[in-house]
């Protein structure tokens, strides 16, 4: 891909920073330290896996508010001409069943607690992503996490802010005995950690040890499973040690669509990545407008929206889906939802085809394999659940299915839920362009969509495709747009009935990273400016 060259600092609307070129090799994550981890592993001969699952490893520790060791992570790899992709995200309890929720007096999926988890699936991701791909002993690529653990880390001030506010959020739950270990694990002090002040965890450390030493197994069938199993007991949660023995991540095709030449790649359902690529299908049969433009945004805005309605209506473990991938992304399908897009704002509905807080990061080196990775406990430190003496704080990803017998993402035991988190790549006539990936619950397929149209439309570098302001649609006619977003163009949509509210929390409109590799093999990467984000190479 030819990569821009125009000075970002004479561009409307573009930051300060600059997109950081290399040759050999290159780690960006939304955390300095996890980048750091990165490019240590790549000087130490690793891979751009290894550098990936080291930075995976650390990430638990160094930015919690996105993820944990009880997180699910979904990975994309281009490795030898191929883009392979693997499924870590876990399944629900097999007792996690309507029955079995309404006989506690609930009427949905808590967002807290033991009884919202699903299994965590991301250590089994990292250790099978490394035995297909990776070239250093497992104990080596995780003993950077192992160190940090130990010896601690400084605080970033995002990391800092988003610790606090889940620190606020969390207090009202003081008296219930579950929440007990994360108050004892993560504000130790009595409160969370402030920007700059060193964090460590030896319980963290001790059980990434014995993640490293038996490559993940522990997790599901030794040591570390009973004593999540027997913690969920006590609480009267439903995940069991059975549940745990029984997960393996899947291998998967990654699917595409082709925009303008490129194509572009998301992981298939249960992912909610075919909505980025529905919304694309459905913008390039229409006409190319202006960047930031009022009418653009709007196009941009209601395709969205039809695609997020298709998805929400019809993703979820895809052997409980009632249509199919194909169906969802034909042309037929594509041409009747864009007919829907008019000059106002609709009320969006799904349509019949038939005939919140994350971690990214991304890796390249000199060999030609780049990895898109993404992990996620879904809302900030997740259920607030705690393993004592483990440092593994669990994820609250039941929560996202629906109370609904007649729905395809429905709660059933055994069964994977719609999921939010979604790494990106892009081709071009079968070579790799790069990973991209941008954090943020519903907000990820908006902000793929956007950056990868300032990419590919607008011919913005890689910075500057991360950095341009944002719009998020949040249901109904809502639209939050961020402050630098052109005030004229914003009445503008307002006029054509959106209902626009204009932020200043820059948190919640996605923090993001991506390197693109160029015909000669330069390595391009960038960092946002909602993040605390580094890209190191060397």
């Amino acid at each position: 891909m030819p990569l821009p060259v125009f000075d970002p600092l004479d561009h409307p609307h573009a930051s300060r920073r600059q997109v950081v070129y290399a040759r050999r090799g290159m780690a960006c994550a939304g955390n300095p330290t996890a980048a750091s981890v990165g490019l240590q592993t790549l000087l130490k001969g690793g891979n751009a896996v290894d550098a990936a699952v080291a930075m995976a490893a650390v990430m638990p520790l160094v930015e919690p508010t996105g993820n944990g060791l009880g997180s699910d992570a979904f990975v994309l790899i281009w490795k030898d001409g191929r883009l392979y992709g693997i499924n870590g995200s876990g399944p629900s309890p097999l007792a996690a069943t309507l029955d079995a929720y309404r006989a506690r007096g609930f009427t949905e999926v808590p967002a807290y607690g033991v009884l919202s988890a699903d299994v965590p699936g991301c250590v089994a991701a990292w250790a099978e992503v490394a035995k297909r791909f990776g070239r250093m002993d497992f104990k080596d690529v995780l003993a950077p996490a192992v160190d940090y653990a130990r010896r601690g880390f400084a605080v970033s001030p995002t990391v800092s802010l988003l610790w606090a506010r889940a620190e606020k959020l969390y207090s009202k739950f003081r008296a219930d005995p579950q929440f007990e270990p994360w108050f004892e694990h993560f504000a130790p002090a009595g409160r969370a950690p402030k920007a700059g002040e060193v964090f460590s965890s030896a319980d963290m450390a001790r059980t990434l040890e014995l993640i490293a030493a038996t490559e993940g197994r522990a997790f599901y069938k030794g040591v570390l499973a009973e004593r999540t199993a027997e913690f969920f007991e006590a609480k009267k949660g439903l995940l069991t040690y059975e549940d745990l023995a029984s997960y393996v991540p899947e291998w998967v095709e990654p699917i595409s669509v082709n925009y303008r030449g490129y194509d572009v790649w998301e992981m298939p359902p249960n992912g909610h990545g075919i909505t980025v690529l529905m919304a694309l299908k459905l913008l390039s049969g229409m006409p190319l407008g202006e960047r930031l433009k009022a009418e653009t945004m709007h196009q941009q805005i209601e395709a969205m929206k039809l695609a997020m309605a298709d998805t929400a209506e019809h993703v979820t473990d895809p052997a409980a889906m009632r249509v199919s991938v194909d169906e969802l992304l034909s042309d037929d399908y594509a041409a009747r939802r864009r007919a829907l897009i008019g000059p106002e704002a609709l009320l969006p509905q799904a349509g019949d085809p038939r005939g919140s807080s994350t971690v990214y990061f991304c890796t390249a080196d000199e060999e030609g394999t780049m990895v898109s990775f993404i992990q996620s406990n879904y809302r900030g430190f997740g259920s607030g659940i705690v393993i004592p003496g483990t440092g593994i704080s669990i994820n609250d990803r039941a929560n996202n299915f629906r109370f609904d017998e007649a729905h395809a993402n429905c709660l059933a035991g055994g069964k994977r839920p719609y999921h939010t988190i979604i790494p990106g790549f892009l081709t071009k006539d079968g070579a790799a362009v790069g990973p991209f990936g941008i954090m943020g619950g519903f907000m990820q397929p908006q902000a793929h969509v956007q950056v990868v149209e300032n990419l590919i439309d607008w011919h913005l570098n890689p910075q500057q495709a991360l950095d341009a302001p944002r719009w998020q649609w949040t249901g109904g006619r809502r639209v939050e747009v961020e402050a630098d977003m052109p005030a004229n163009e914003v009445l503008k949509l307002a006029r054509m009935g959106h209902e626009v509210t204009v932020k200043a929390d820059l948190t919640q409109m996605g923090r993001g990273q991506m390197i693109l590799r160029a015909e000669d093999g330069t390595l391009a990467g960038a960092t946002e400016k909602r993040t605390d984000g580094q890209v190191m190479c060397f």
